[in-house]
């Protein structure tokens, strides 16, 4: 089962995940896809952890996201931009290469006997990027997230907070 939830930054996607783990399961997991790359962001990721009390596990896995998921187990993948993010930069920002990759890791995800939730960003309704490589990265982000939306059994968009249900 996957329920795949987006939306904007700070628009309640990872609360809403989290609430939703944790009622369906007493011991979920947590998937971070992250990459430290500065202080601001080492103190988000803090941020993050302190909003899980004990009853999670986390699991910390950059780029072959698929190969470190439990059997049975209820698990948040928090989150597909950052994972796109680790695969833009190891495949030299070739998009073909990373949507290639990550089209294989949905694939595998979707074939994985446990209730998963992925938290993606919708990058591209905001201002137009400025620079070619941010260009492609809001593309492949784009093909991504409509790979993961099709393969999903639930959808949600987040915003302010509040969910709409896409399907």
């Amino acid at each position: 089962m996957i329920y795949y939830i987006t939306g904007g930054e700070r628009s309640g996607k990872s609360s809403y995940a989290q609430k939703l783990a944790e009622g369906l399961s007493e011991k979920p997991y947590y998937l971070a896809t992250s990459r430290i790359w500065d202080k601001d962001f080492e103190n988000r990721v803090e941020r993050h952890k302190n909003d899980r009390d004990e009853r999670w596990s986390t699991i910390e896995e950059e780029t072959k996201i698929s190969t470190v998921i439990p059997e049975n187990c209820v698990i948040v993948i928090d989150c597909v931009t950052l994972w796109l993010t680790n695969l833009y930069v190891d495949f030299e920002q070739n998009v073909e290469k990373a949507l290639e990759f990550a089209t294989y890791e949905i694939e595998n995800l979707s074939k994985l006997n446990s209730k998963i939730i992925i938290i993606s960003n919708e990058i591209g309704m905001g201002v137009h990027a400025q620079t070619h490589a941010a260009r492609k990265f809001t593309e492949l982000q784009g093909w991504t997230n409509q790979r993961i939306a099709k393969k999903a059994d639930k959808a949600i968009f987040m915003v302010s907070g509040l969910q709409l249900t896409l399907k």
